[in-house]
């Protein structure tokens, strides 16, 4: 399950799917990597000699001046890299201090798979990476087929996530096969429109990507922030070229276990968004006198079904359900700072007014294609990156279990990730991420809320036991997704002085949570 949250206060997040794993079936896929270890390693000569011919950004990226863009060519196969090249959209923001200072380039991903890091160097504008952007390069860019970086597709975009859709938490039998025959014509529709091509389209070939982009930039070790699923393939790369790392942060962290990637993360995510989905309700009944929702959490919840029945029976708009609805509050999962608008759409709903729901998941076509294009690369480095069930029997028996104690997303998320029960190209086995003392890596930092839904906690402390030298910061009581420049100024100063000094903090240390969301009319 996937959607969007802030970086701090600017960017798109976008999270993976995160569930069950099963034992790899006999075709999963497992090289030794010898031969795209050669690849990287020629591709990445290749691409320092050539270096990136930043010039103006084309209007279609919507990046002011003095923001640079351009383009660095990648193997699609690193086994063969003398064949097919793509190229990679990169977006770069000059240091904005004194050249004597200068250390060098920070590349930034925000998530996904999906998700579009071109905005990046927009962070110069805000306050919080004002000393950060002082001394280093902020570069964004859109990891193969998001965007304009081969851009993958799987469905027409004109369709595509058009409303009014249900989001049931206990489907009938009907309903189920009606998802089950959807899945699979999703899954056949990303084959027939990519072909052979789409079985390049991984979480480690996205580490490899980002070892080229580093030699393109000119950069002898790489200083990386990633963020969501961005810090899965950042693992991946820590664990593949540990000696290129400079500095490397992991803001809200994917647990990076292979026995939980993919399925078992989604279970356990879907688990997470039910408790932030109680977090919400228990912040809106203490705020009934402002949103009229309920003075208890099982008040507030009736309010959601009142809304959700009415929802069912007459789409707002014609076009807003209750899946819409649904991902209002997936939203206010991912961070607290839409609680209150969140609540003001329920309330307004509730007493007549529909617009503000309409504005707010009203969708359109505007960004259809994207969100096609997003879904697809989401699809389609998930199910490609390790097997996944391939009986209907399975998902049915877990998610029904989870429905019973985590009925709010549970199923919606399952459905989004059905696709890969069809999937029919080779999967492979995950990377086991894990490295020793005496591997090279220098001191990392992770950051992590102790509420997150979308990446849950022990993800982080999972990776911090498989990187040696690493620090956890962790967001006491806190659930936003993505903490690196919000508005936590304990976790920014932590964040800024790894960055600018390479100095770590002990082993773990904690902050304390951004204060609760006033309740705003």
């Amino acid at each position: 399950m996937r959607a969007a949250a802030l970086y701090g206060t600017l960017g798109s997040l976008v999270l993976t799917g995160l569930t069950g794993l099963p034992s790899a079936p006999a075709h999963a896929h497992a090289p030794d990597g010898r031969a795209e270890a050669h690849g990287v390693a020629q591709a990445a000569r290749l691409a320092a000699a050539r270096g990136v011919d930043f010039d103006d950004c084309p209007a279609s990226e919507g990046l002011p001046a003095p923001i640079e863009c351009g383009t660095v060519t990648v193997p699609l196969d690193y086994a063969h890299p003398g064949g097919k090249q793509i190229n990679l959209t990169v977006s770069r923001a000059r240091a904005l201090g004194r050249e004597e200072d200068r250390q060098g380039a920070i590349v930034f991903n925000p998530g996904g798979p999906g998700g579009n890091g071109m905005f990046y160097p927009l962070l110069t504008r805000l306050p919080q990476w004002r000393n950060v952007a002082e001394e280093y390069d902020l570069v964004g860019y859109a990891p193969r087929g998001v965007g304009r970086s081969a851009p993958l597709s799987c469905v027409s975009p004109a369709g595509f996530g058009k409303g009014p859709t249900q989001a049931p938490e206990h489907p009938t039998e009907a309903y189920k096969k009606e998802q089950l025959k959807k899945a699979k014509a999703y899954a056949q529709g990303c084959a027939r429109r990519n072909g052979a091509d789409l079985r390049h389209f991984t979480s480690l070939n996205n580490a490899r990507d980002l070892d080229v982009l580093r030699a393109a930039l000119g950069e002898r070790k790489l200083t990386y922030v990633g963020a969501s699923y961005g810090t899965y393939f950042g693992a991946l790369y820590a664990t593949l070229f540990p000696t290129h790392v400079r500095r490397m942060v992991f803001d809200s962290v994917v647990n990076p276990d292979p026995r939980k990637v993919w399925y078992d993360n989604n279970l356990e995510q879907s688990a997470a968004f039910d408790r932030r989905w109680a977090d919400w309700r228990r912040w809106a009944a203490r705020h009934h006198a402002v949103y009229h929702l309920g003075r208890t959490p099982q008040e507030v919840l009736a309010s959601y079904e009142k809304a959700v029945r009415a929802l069912t029976r007459r789409a707002a708009g014609g076009r807003v359900g209750p899946g819409q609805l649904q991902g209002v509050f997936l939203k206010a999962g991912y961070t607290d700072s839409f609680w209150a608008q969140a609540a003001r759409v329920l309330s307004a709903y509730l007493q007549g007014d529909e617009s503000p729901l309409l504005a707010v998941a009203g969708g359109g076509e505007a960004g259809a294609r994207a969100a096609e294009n997003e879904n697809a690369v989401y699809t389609a480095v998930e199910c490609n990156d390790t097997p996944w069930p391939r009986s209907w029997e399975v998902w049915d028996r877990d998610n029904t279990k989870l429905a019973q104690r985590a009925p709010f997303e549970t199923w919606s998320n399952a459905f989004m990730n059905l696709p890969c029960a069809y999937w029919q190209e080779p999967r492979q086995k995950p990377l086991d991420v894990r490295l020793g003392r005496k591997s090279g890596l220098p001191p990392t930092l992770l950051l992590a809320a102790e509420r997150d839904a979308a990446t849950p906690y022990k993800g982080a402390l999972e990776l911090q036991k498989r990187l040696p030298g690493s620090s956890l910061v962790t967001e006491r009581d806190a659930g936003t997704h993505g903490i690196g420049g919000g508005p936590n100024t304990c976790v920014n100063r932590y964040l800024e002085t790894y960055l600018l000094t390479g100095e770590v903090p002990a082993r773990r240390v904690y902050c304390a949570p951004r204060p609760e969301p006033r309740a705003t009319t």
